[in-house]
């Protein structure tokens, strides 16, 4: 079993939707530490997304990516548009040429797309950021190729772990970004960044299992 081109695409369409529908939440979290702007960035980022993907769904897989990264780079405000724009060029570094993917191939192309996040970011595990939710995901993902899980099977364990991941920066203190400014007040809330990636996850899981 493999991922196809028109799932990317859907999974694509699908985080435009989640982003619409939980902007409020992810800016009532980014409020608690953060500019209160983040779940507006995204919807931003997302609807401009969802608007070219028509001219460019007949592409590969590398291509797309490559559009959305810069799409997010350039409609994204605060740290979210170079950081999500990074993770999407990095990962279409990976999937040039590519009608589908397999999951050993789709591992690559989140592992690349995180190793990118941390790279421009400076962030390591624990930081508070959404590399702790990135880096706990192609962790999983390398482990279900490992254990030739099926596609479908390896994104719910991948949701599980995002899942927990994000629930685990409630308890972190930011070392990264204006919630750093706030020192051990950053402590009790979840990360807005590791929350859209948790979306971002699932809406993946979900255009898999289309």
């Amino acid at each position: 079993m493999s991922l196809n081109r028109n799932q990317i695409v859907d999974w694509l369409y699908r985080c435009g939707e989640v982003f619409t529908a939980q902007c409020d939440f992810l800016t009532g979290l980014d409020k608690e530490i953060g500019d209160g702007d983040h779940g507006l960035n995204m919807r931003r980022g997302f609807s401009k997304v969802v608007e070219k993907l028509p001219s460019i769904a007949d592409k590969d897989i590398g291509f797309i990516l490559k559009n959305t990264g810069m799409v997010l780079l350039s409609n994204v405000g605060g740290a979210s548009g170079p950081l999500f724009g990074t993770f999407f060029i990095r990962a279409a570094q990976v999937t040039q040429a590519r009608q589908s993917l397999s999951l050993e191939e789709l591992y690559l192309m989140i592992r690349e797309g995180a190793d990118g996040v941390v790279s421009r970011g400076k962030a390591e595990p624990g930081d508070k950021t959404m590399c702790d939710v990135w880096l706990p995901v192609a962790d999983a993902l390398r482990r279900a190729s490992e254990q030739h899980l099926s596609i479908t099977d390896a994104l719910e364990m991948a949701c599980q772990v995002a899942g927990q991941a994000a629930q685990a920066t409630i308890t972190m203190q930011a070392r990264k970004g204006r919630a750093s400014y706030l020192g051990e007040r950053s402590i009790g809330h979840q990360d807005p960044g590791a929350t859209s990636v948790l979306l971002m996850v699932q809406c993946l899981a979900a255009a898999a299992n289309a």
